[in-house]
This record gives C-alpha cells, sequence and structure tokens, in this order.
C-alpha cells in the first residue's frame, strides 16, 4: 500500500483536481464481493450523469476494503444530484454486503502491511499503549482531489488532521 501503487490503480487519464470520495468498509471484501461490487461500480459510473450531461467518473474497491469514486469535472461538474447517485450505490452496497460504508468515526491505520480499523475514542488507548506512534500510517479518507489522494492519503499519524486531537507522548 503506497501512493505509487494506488497511482497504478487510478485512471492516468484523469485530472489532478479530480474529486474524490473515499468510503472505508468496516471489514475487508472477499475477492467474489470485490469483483462483484467493481462490476457494479462500473455500471454506475459509466451511466453517471450531472443534468443530463455524463460525467467522467470512475470507481473501484481498492486494497479490498475502500470504495474510491472519482469524478473528472474539466468538462462537467457534478451536481448534488449527481452526488446523491454515487451515495445511492454505496448506500445499496452496504445493504447487499452488511457492512457500513459510512462510519466517520473508525479510522484505519496500516499496521504490518495490513489495514486495521481503530473507533476514533481508541486512538489514544493505542498509543498509549504502543500499538501505534507517530509514524503509523493513518488512510486519511478526507482527501478531496486525486492529487490529495496519491500525497495525502497515507500520512504518517504525526503528520495527520488528528495529530492536534492526541497526545503522541514523544
Amino acid at each position: 500500500m503506497d501512493s505509487q501503487s494506488l497511482q497504478a490503480l487510478l485512471p492516468a487519464n484523469f485530472a489532478d483536481n479530480s474529486r474524490v470520495w473515499i468510503y472505508q468498509s468496516n471489514r475487508a471484501f472477499i475477492p467474489k464481493e470485490q469483483a462483484e461490487i467493481n462490476e457494479q461500480l462500473s455500471q454506475f459510473y459509466l451511466q453517471w450523469e450531472a443534468h443530463g450531461t455524463p460525467v467522467k467518473g470512475w470507481a473501484s474497491v481498492v486494497y479490498g476494503q475502500f470504495i474510491i469514486i472519482m469524478a473528472d469535472e474539466s468538462q462537467t461538474l457534478v451536481s448534488g444530484c449527481s452526488t446523491d447517485a454515487s451515495v445511492r450505490i454505496i448506500k445499496s452496497i452496504e445493504r447487499q454486503y452488511s457492512v457500513n460504508l459510512f462510519d466517520r468515526m473508525s479510522i484505519t491505520f496500516l499496521r504490518k502491511n495490513k489495514a486495521e480499523m481503530l473507533p476514533l475514542g481508541q486512538v489514544q488507548y493505542a498509543i498509549d499503549q504502543g500499538f501505534i506512534d507517530g509514524n503509523t500510517l493513518l488512510l486519511n479518507n478526507v482527501v478531496y482531489t486525486k492529487a490529495e489522494l496519491l500525497q495525502n492519503w497515507l500520512v504518517p499519524l504525526s503528520q495527520s488532521w488528528l495529530a492536534d486531537r492526541i497526545s503522541l507522548g514523544q
């Protein structure tokens, strides 16, 4: 899991300022689920429109546990209705696979090259117990563009948005 392998997964022909939405699942998808979800996502973005105009979109399961949706707005801006359509497909996937994709109170860290989720309220305990530290990579799901995704999705905890809310006790 690094920016080079991520870049290889993303469409190269999308502008760096393409909008990005990241949904983390509360569990990893098995390969069969990933294939089914990717098929649904493909059908969605190939028909994605904003006020009747096609949206240049892309979506995929990434690293087995995240769904990334991307819209290159260089020709068509994503509207409220088209954003709602993307949320509907995510909610449908949630129901189909009995997962939670909207839990913003869980934080995902990379430990031993494996994604591990922690409830936000347990992050300080994990630091205090030595399970994670300032160098532990956090998956920053609040990036907004393709460029930010590539540069700031995997960041050390000490450089993340969460750093001001915790005590790293160096």
